[in-house]
Formats: structure tokens, C-alpha cells, sequence
């Protein structure tokens, strides 16, 4: 008697096995169901061959700010492009020597091309955005919008 498969099962495709001795030589066939595709919005941006930075996001009352280590990345090598809900950064990060593979004993530090694409908590200002860089560390400074500034408009006549 086959079990009912559980919510779990279905959602990850997972497989109930139940062996019993003597129950190793018998084949089984297990139907195969297409593969649910999950979309990121993060991830959609960023190229395949790009290391991912890894940020730290602030979210303070007035502010968010982004912190990322990019040492011996040259500040006219990033690319920061904003918008009110999202943030990305893309850089490179160049060896400077060339060394051979095999010369390696231990090898941990990550050389080339990377991105990051982090979606914003709130909106922010695009206008008054800032970004700065000391001894390799990254700093973004995204003011939030105050939504509730209210400004008065004078009508003209015409």
C-alpha cells in the first residue's frame, strides 16, 4: 500500500524511501516531476561568472546604510547604480601578479568580477545618496524618503 506523499514531499520533490532487509535488489521507479522554478529578483541580475559581495544593510530611522569590504578594489573599479528600491554594486577586483595554479598551497581570497543587487527595505532618495571608501571598506548612506514632509504648492493663474 502506497502513503499518501506530504505537503513537504511535493513542495521539494523529496522521495519517501522505506527499505526493509532484502529489499535492495528490487528496482524501483520513481515518477519524476518537473522542476518548480523559484524566481529572485536578486539573483536575476547578476552575471554568472560574478563573485557575490557580501554586504552588511543597516536600516536605521532616518537612513539605510550598506557596508561591504572591497579591499583592493580601486574606487573608479566599482559601479554603484541606485534606484528608490534597489541597490547594485559591481566591481573588479585584480590580481597583481600572475601566479600559477599549482603554486598555491591555500587559496581563499576572491579575485575578478563580482555583484551584489540587495532590494531596499523602504524607498530611499536617490538624490542625496552617498558612497564612500576608506582602508577597503564600503560605505553607502541612503536616506529614506520622508513620506510624511508635506510641501505647499501655490497655484498660478493663468
Amino acid at each position: 500500500m502506497r502513503k499518501k506523499r506530504s505537503f513537504f514531499e511535493k513542495l521539494s520533490g523529496a522521495v519517501r524511501v522505506e527499505t526493509h532487509e532484502g529489499d535492495f535488489d528490487d528496482e524501483v521507479n520513481i515518477p519524476e516531476e518537473p522542476e518548480m522554478e523559484i524566481e529572485n529578483r536578486e539573483e536575476e541580475f547578476i552575471e554568472e561568472d560574478d563573485g557575490q559581495l557580501s554586504v552588511d544593510v543597516l536600516n536605521t530611522p532616518e537612513e539605510i546604510i550598506i557596508r561591504a569590504m572591497v579591499a583592493g578594489v580601486k574606487p573608479q573599479d566599482l559601479d554603484i547604480q541606485i534606484s528608490r528600491d534597489m541597490i547594485t554594486i559591481h566591481g573588479t577586483r585584480e590580481e597583481s601578479e600572475e601566479v600559477e595554479k599549482d603554486d598555491y598551497y591555500h587559496r581563499e581570497l576572491y579575485w575578478g568580477s563580482f555583484s551584489r543587487n540587495i532590494l531596499l527595505p523602504e524607498e530611499i532618495d536617490v538624490e542625496l545618496a552617498e558612497a564612500k571608501e576608506k582602508h577597503g571598506l564600503l560605505e553607502i548612506h541612503l536616506p529614506k524618503l520622508d513620506k510624511n514632509r508635506k510641501a505647499k504648492l501655490s497655484v498660478k493663474s493663468s
